[in-house]
């Protein structure tokens, strides 16, 4: 059984491993541009399991084999979005469709105020559960 001891998000690859320093990032980058993956940088601050779209920071990077090249983005996004979720997503465009091969989260708010299971009694004696996030409370910008 796995357990998440410190109460963090798990959303991507690495999620139950301490945050990725900046030279282990550039390093999972560099090992997707020599496979052919184009960058992209993502960011909420609505990070419910069930959110998969986030917004994107900047266009994808089609074009960019410098893997300091996709640090630069992140470093502008984390400077733009410093108390947002931050992740970084790799395409592979080879069988001419844009699947998704790498996801992993790169920055982190302060706090993270975690899931919180809501429980409903609907027709009869059923019951529905829905996960609702704390922080989803405060309007939208607010959050953090």
């Amino acid at each position: 059984m796995m357990t998440n001891p410190m109460q963090r998000l798990t959303q991507g690859q690495f999620s139950f491993l301490p945050d990725l320093s900046d030279a282990e990032i550039k390093q999972q980058i560099e090992y997707g541009l020599e496979k052919g993956y184009a960058w992209s940088v993502e960011y909420t601050d609505d990070p419910h399991p069930r959110n998969t779209f986030w917004e994107m920071f900047g266009m994808p990077m089609f074009d960019l084999k410098d893997a300091a090249g996709v640090m630069m983005e992140l470093a502008a996004c984390r400077k733009t979005f410093p108390n947002h979720y931050i992740r970084m997503m790799a395409f592979d465009s080879t069988r001419n469709v844009e699947s998704i091969t790498m996801s992993f989260i790169v920055n982190r708010p302060p706090s993270e105020p975690g899931f919180g299971l809501v429980r409903q009694e609907v027709q009869g004696r059923s019951l529905r559960y829905t996960v609702q996030g704390y922080s989803s409370a405060k309007p939208e910008g607010e959050r953090y």
